[in-house]
């Protein structure tokens, strides 16, 4: 049974810090591509980071570019998104997700960002 649980979300004041933790289990974790998508209120889910199977394959959306970094752990299958100098634009839903294949398509239940002063 494929399960993504993300910590670490919180309220945190604008400039500041977090970071986000996706625990995942019933898959290869190492084989897959992992994603961090944002939802703000009334909007779609929006690719935010991404990373592997590989070393190297990383990327990221110009919103977060240059203040996000997203990395991960094959040991603990966890993949973590550190977000510096946060806005209140951060203030989102984020979700772990991995596909696994064209119709298995995994989402965490999300962890909420509040930032505010």
């Amino acid at each position: 049974q494929v399960q993504l649980v993300e910590s670490g979300g919180g309220l945190v004041q604008p400039g500041g810090s977090l970071r986000l933790s996706c625990a995942a289990s019933g898959f290869t974790f190492s084989s897959y591509v992992m994603r961090w998508y944002r939802q703000a209120p009334g909007k779609e889910r929006e690719l935010g980071a991404r990373i592997g199977p590989t070393d190297g394959y990383i990327s990221y959306a110009d919103s977060v570019k240059g203040r996000f970094t997203i990395s991960e752990d094959n040991a603990k299958t966890t993949v973590y998104l550190q977000m510096n100098r946060l806005t209140t634009e951060n203030t989102v839903v984020y979700y772990c997700d991995v596909v696994l294949s064209s119709v298995n398509d995994y989402w965490g239940q999300g962890t909420q960002v509040t930032v505010a002063s």
